[in-house]
């Protein structure tokens, strides 16, 4: 395995799903605390070396790698796959990270690196296990298990994954909350620990 760095990794932000519970609202530019969602997360990945986001492009302040796979709405291993394939350059490790996670930090991305090594990856988990659309993984063993071209779109994401040895990682505090309803944006908003 290869031992994790903060140089050694991309990252991808996949945030071209299509928000049905939102009313198709794009999730990467939803505010919170004054902040969209997309600048919450792009803080989250700030040490890594590229950044590829998945989805409509939106005014962001670090130069990031905007795309959106083909044909569009293709599910996560799609849009994982899409930004992955998208890098200018190759790293040996990827952390992934949904845009509607606004808890996450730099120092939940750390804890994942911390945790993968020795293993193909890491993944962040609720209190009540389950696994969250924020994780780190090997990209060369992300290969190995990647589906091709034809069965990424529609595919769900951890049949994909479960074929790797990824760490569980409890999540802190509010570190697993995401949005998915306005009624979750708004309970995030009005929490005392949501983000600033």
């Amino acid at each position: 395995m290869i031992e994790p760095g903060l140089t050694s990794f991309a990252a991808i932000v996949v945030a071209g799903g299509q928000a049905a519970r939102l009313g198709g609202a794009d999730k990467a530019s939803i505010e919170i605390r004054g902040r969209t969602l997309l600048e919450h997360t792009l803080d989250a990945v700030i040490d890594a070396g590229e950044v590829v986001v998945v989805g409509h492009q939106v005014p962001t302040e670090r130069p990031v790698t905007f795309v959106v796979e083909d044909p569009q709405y293709g599910g996560p291993v799609a849009g994982l796959l899409t930004g992955r394939d998208s890098l200018l350059r190759t790293f040996p490790w990827l952390a992934v990270l949904a845009v509607d996670m606004p808890f996450v930090t730099a120092s939940t991305i750390r804890r994942l690196h911390e945790a993968a090594v020795g293993h193909d990856g890491a993944v962040l988990a609720s209190p009540e296990g389950r696994r969250q659309l924020a994780f780190v993984v090997d990209t060369a063993r992300l290969d190995q298990v990647r589906p091709d071209l034809e069965a990424q779109h529609g595919h769900p994401l951890w049949p994909m994954l479960d074929q790797l040895d990824l760490e569980v990682v409890p999540a802190l505090a509010q570190e697993h909350r995401d949005v998915d309803t306005w009624t979750d944006l708004r309970d995030l908003a009005d929490d005392e620990d949501s983000p600033t």
